[in-house]
């Protein structure tokens, strides 16, 4: 059946009939305009503002803009800024878990989407959008990098620059899974680099970095401190999912 002469309406309906939406979360039936059903967008921990201006950790209450959180002003991090899309709860941790361990990598698209909007004042044209990198023999086994997925749509959205190449992770670390925020720390020390042949692209720039997920943030901060020592002016961090940082059971971000 050619529906490419239908009415627009009448072709939407025809390819929803032979490939119906999907929630992201849970694989209910949903409209093609939500991503989620409605139980899922219910359960969804988005992260709203009134929020830290460093961590993205939303307050209870409006303290006035530009504000730090007790986190960020007893250890600032590395990096200048953090957003993410929502909390590692519920239908984001099954989001991230779909991408990363399923294959399921057509939801970078929606994933990177919702980074675009909750970044949205960290990106522009000329950002540099850099994923954490994996380590070879894991990229071997995984087949795809889900950073890289994830900053590909991003920078597509925003009009930036994507540089998969530019960090390298020169060490095969352990999984950070069970890890304590110390042990994850020592992990990754010295895993990662910037490309020498590459090196100019960070110069002065702007970098964003892009990861699925921030747990104790001990990746992302060595990711950024190569970054930094190689000369850029400034380094954020954007993730779809970052974990509470009241579940962090004294973990530092």
């Amino acid at each position: 059946m050619n529906i490419a002469g239908l009415p627009e309406v009448a072709a939407r309906f025809a390819l929803d009939f032979v490939l119906p939406q999907r929630c992201f979360s849970c694989d209910a039936r949903v409209s093609e305009q939500t991503g989620l059903c409605a139980e899922c967008w219910s359960r969804m921990p988005f992260l709203e503002r009134p929020w830290c201006e460093r961590l993205g950790i939303p307050f209870s209450y409006d303290v006035g803009d530009g504000a730090w959180s007790p986190q960020a002003i007893a250890s600032p991090p590395v990096f200048d800024r953090l957003r993410a899309v929502a909390f590692y709860d519920g239908p984001a941790r099954q989001m991230v878990h779909a991408l990363k361990f399923s294959g399921r990598r057509e939801l970078a698209r929606p994933m990177a989407r919702w980074m675009a909007r909750s970044g949205n004042e960290l990106l522009s044209r000329d950002s540099l959008l850099v994923p954490v990198p994996l380590h070879w023999m894991r990229l071997l086994q995984r087949r795809f990098n889900q950073a890289a997925d994830l900053a590909k749509e991003v920078a597509r959205e925003c009009g930036g620059q994507f540089e998969p190449q530019v960090l390298r992770r020169q060490k095969r670390t352990r999984r950070q899974v069970g890890l304590s925020a110390k042990d994850r720390h020592k992990n990754v020390r010295s895993a990662f680099k910037v490309d020498g042949g590459r090196a100019d692209l960070v110069q002065g720039r702007h970098v964003v970095l892009i990861d699925d997920v921030l747990t104790t943030g001990s990746t992302v901060s060595a990711c950024c401190k190569c970054l930094l020592s190689s000369g850029a002016a400034s380094v954020d961090v954007l993730t779809f999912a970052q974990v509470d940082p009241a579940l962090r059971s004294g973990n530092t971000t």
